[in-house]
């Protein structure tokens, strides 16, 4: 067993409560830890044998497209994709996703919600 950490994924994309958050948009960044079996992949050094990070990557850019009022939606959304695709390798996922700048009068770096299954 092992991790797969996709740290950092940077999207700006529409989601938010409010009406012109979906509108306006606003920065959103994607933390992703996958456990998942490494062993094949290891000995192989074969891509096959792997769960393909790319892939990964593009299912998340998919489900940022998709307009939400919060977070844990996006987060949920995103590990049924990821278990979907991967119904046999996956074990665990956990996704951080950050809002950056959030309208919440004050100045705040960001919120974030963690999910995980």
């Amino acid at each position: 067993m092992g991790l797969i950490q996709i740290e950092g994924m940077e999207f700006y994309a529409y989601h938010g409560h409010f009406a012109e958050e979906r509108v306006v948009g606003n920065d959103f960044i994607i933390d992703i830890t996958i456990e998942t079996s490494l062993e094949a992949a290891a000995a192989s050094d074969d891509i096959a044998d792997a769960v393909n990070y790319q892939e990964i990557y593009n299912l998340i850019k998919e489900e940022m497209k998709v307009k939400s009022a919060l977070l844990e939606n996006i987060a949920d959304r995103i590990i049924n994709a990821i278990y979907i695709e991967f119904p046999d390798q996956i074990r665990f996922v956990k996704v951080k996703v950050s809002k950056m700048n959030p309208p919440l009068n004050g100045k705040i770096r960001n919120v974030s919600i963690t999910m995980s299954r």
